[in-house]
């Protein structure tokens, strides 16, 4: 493989640890809120959360597009307040990124929130502590495996996404071309070569993240 065959890998790559690192700190939030707070419309709130896993990739795509896009409302302003074009740039393959591997993270870190034993917590907030402490010194400590793992699925999730990533960013070789792109378009132009190599690493990077995932969580060394 040439080093222009190797780009969809390093730009995959740079996309999902960018992806996780905001999906962790947005899906942390999100889950917490979920896991520790009664409120109005948490079952919708939940649904949406929950729409990248059952709604088709280009559908959420072609959401994202509307949103986002130079003639929209947010598009406009980002671009004209930050400079910030996210359409047909690796930047929006980030945001479908983070869209479609979200609910990877908060499903497993809620779970995870909720196994924690409240009287705990209330232990230390008894003792005058923060909500910040109580979460960094007897929640996370507590949750944290579950906080990991999520995160790991969110990383594996942004390296495979395809349908929402197209919509958005679009399919520019050398610019926004992620290797399951990469592989669609070896696969039109015949080149089986290039096509099995790029399917060898995704299926071996996959099988290696859904094992550390098992193998993490059941808490073996």
């Amino acid at each position: 493989m040439s080093v222009q065959d190797w780009f969809p890998i390093w730009l995959t790559l740079r996309i999902a640890f960018t992806a996780t690192i905001i999906s962790v700190v947005l899906g942390l939030g999100i889950a917490w809120l979920m896991a520790r707070k009664q409120f109005r419309g948490k079952n919708l709130a939940e649904a949406i959360i929950m729409q990248p896993l059952v709604i088709p990739p280009t559908v959420m795509g072609y959401y994202l597009l509307v949103v986002f896009s130079r003639r929209s409302a947010l598009g406009s302003a980002l671009e004209d307040w930050f400079g910030l074009t996210l359409v047909f740039t690796w930047r929006g393959a980030v945001l479908a990124a983070v869209v479609a591997s979200l609910p990877l993270f908060i499903k497993p870190v809620r779970a995870a929130l909720e196994s924690v034993d409240t009287h705990l917590e209330n232990a230390a907030r008894l003792l005058g502590k923060t909500e910040w402490t109580v979460f960094r010194t007897v929640t996370f400590p507590l949750a944290w495996r579950g906080i990991v793992a999520g995160g790991v699925m969110a990383f594996a999730r942004s390296m495979g996404e395809f349908g929402t990533t197209l919509m958005v960013a679009g399919n520019i070789p050398g610019k926004t071309q992620t290797v399951s792109i990469a592989i669609y378009d070896a696969v039109q132009a015949g080149d089986d070569a290039q096509a099995n190599a790029l399917v060898a690493i995704v299926t071996v990077f996959s099988i290696l993240v859904l094992w550390f995932v098992s193998w993490f969580t059941a808490g073996r060394y």
